[in-house]
């Protein structure tokens, strides 16, 4: 019974065996074909056998290997690796088969290779996922081939793995390291210039070709007799928190991912580079109302807390209200802070119902609005009108896009700061506003 279960038949057997068929019909009418159509039958069973002993002779026959994260980044590409080894005494052709989780909905994903005999190979491919979660992988399947090609004996890994989708971790890593390099332009990041200095002092050193001369320290440089310069250093320990809205209207999906993961991610980015200037990062997400709230602190552990919580948040299709958030903001954030709100305004209907709590937190802490611009409907736009109902959603797409663009001056006309982007660009952009703010020291 385990003999049946791992073997298939494959097109090449079923053309030879549809050929016997039509050469023994043709046989009735010409009678001389019929030794040449049964002198077929057994070579073609002779060939059959001889596949069954080649591709049982091993008991193991083959063995594969699944390579992967602990943990799969959130609206990346993260890479897979399959290893094959082959114990056949003779070279195979096989197909791979990996049983990948539901949510990718890909159920024709397969690979076909050549095994020299006893020989190895390794295959990679890269999963995209585009929701957080758990991600259940199934078992691998190998079917395997000699070159005669009648048949394919199955091998079954038992290969079942449960892996946690986070939040895009990979992205963190590349801004991390070229924060840490001072490369970040190189991410899109625009150089900011500083107006003038903060005030906090750090050190007093000697002078080298390049300096502000207005940073020269005189009295140090009389007592030392040779030129000496004060260096100051970004104001530290400012509390910045990324405020996420979890509300029907984030879960709007661009390119597979709602933005409400795209604000996560970018949240989780804007944290860490926060966390290596210095400042203290916190997290307040909220639909109808106020569920998590982390104070903004600077400790070794605050980095942990923020993804473990980003991970496990949802939305539905609640309505957002921004007064519990003004409430909460109002008891439990009493410092000044920098706050970075991803929410998505589509009408002058939602502005009219949300700008006075968006102004009654301005008054109190420096707020940065976040939305995000259509780019599939900006994509409508560019398309010339040929029908009379193109005609009709061009206006009413443009139409979104005035809306869009008025709520925008709306917010800035009444001290709002706002940031409209698109979801590719979130992060980037969100880092531009931080860094400019510390720059002019509006933080």
């Amino acid at each position: 019974m385990h003999f049946l279960r791992s073997l298939f038949l494959t097109p090449r057997l079923f053309a030879a065996l549809g050929a016997l068929i039509v050469l023994f019909t043709t046989s009735y009418a010409v009678p001389f074909l019929l030794p040449a159509a049964q002198t077929l039958v057994w070579v073609l069973g002779a060939m059959i056998v001889v596949e069954v002993l080649l591709l049982w002779s091993s008991s193991r026959g083959m063995h594969a290997e699944r390579t992967m994260e602990d943990r799969l980044s959130n609206g990346d590409e993260n890479e897979i690796t399959i290893r094959i080894e082959s114990f056949f005494r003779l070279p195979v052709r096989v197909r791979v088969i990996d049983e990948l989780p539901p949510q990718f909905q890909r159920r024709d994903v397969h690979t076909d290779l050549q095994l020299p005999a006893g020989g190895s190979r390794t295959l990679r491919y890269t999963v995209r996922p585009v929701e957080r979660g758990e991600y259940n992988f199934g078992a691998l399947h190998l079917y395997a081939s000699t070159p005669l090609g009648l048949l394919r004996r199955r091998i079954t890994m038992q290969a079942e793995r449960n892996t946690a989708v986070y939040p895009s971790y990979i992205q963190l890593r590349r801004y991390s390291l070229l924060a840490l390099h001072d490369r970040l332009e190189q991410a899109g990041v625009k150089r900011v210039r500083r107006l003038g200095h903060t005030m906090e002092f750090e050190q007093i050193r000697d002078y080298v070709p390049g300096d502000d001369a207005r940073t020269v320290n005189w009295k140090a440089t009389a007592r030392r007799s040779r030129l000496m310069v004060n260096v100051y250093e970004d104001e530290r320990s400012q509390p910045i928190y990324n405020v996420i809205d979890k509300g029907r209207a984030m879960r709007m999906p661009f390119a597979g991912m709602t933005l409400l993961d795209y604000a996560i991610n970018s949240a989780l980015v804007l944290s860490n580079i926060a966390l290596m200037k210095g400042d203290r990062a916190g997290l307040i997400t909220y639909a109808d109302r106020v569920e998590t709230v982390i104070p903004a602190e600077r400790r070794g552990t605050q980095m942990q807390r923020i993804i473990d919580r980003l991970y496990n948040e949802r939305t539905d299709f609640l309505e957002s209200d921004l007064e519990a958030l003004a409430t909460t903001l109002r008891t439990r954030v009493t410092q000044r802070s920098l706050l970075l709100l991803y929410t998505n305004l589509e009408s002058l209907v939602s502005l009219e119902r949300t700008l006075p709590w968006m102004r009654r937190i301005a008054r109190n802490h420096l707020l940065v609005t976040i939305i995000f611009e259509n780019t599939e409907l900006k994509e409508l736009l560019t398309l010339p009108p040929t029908t009379l109902d193109d005609v009709y959603y061009r206006t009413i797409g443009e139409k979104f896009v005035y809306e869009k663009r008025r709520i925008v001056r709306e917010l800035q006309s009444h001290g709002v700061y706002t940031i409209l982007t698109t979801p590719q660009a979130l992060t980037a952009d969100t880092i531009n506003t931080y860094l400019a703010m510390k720059a002019r020291r509006l933080i």
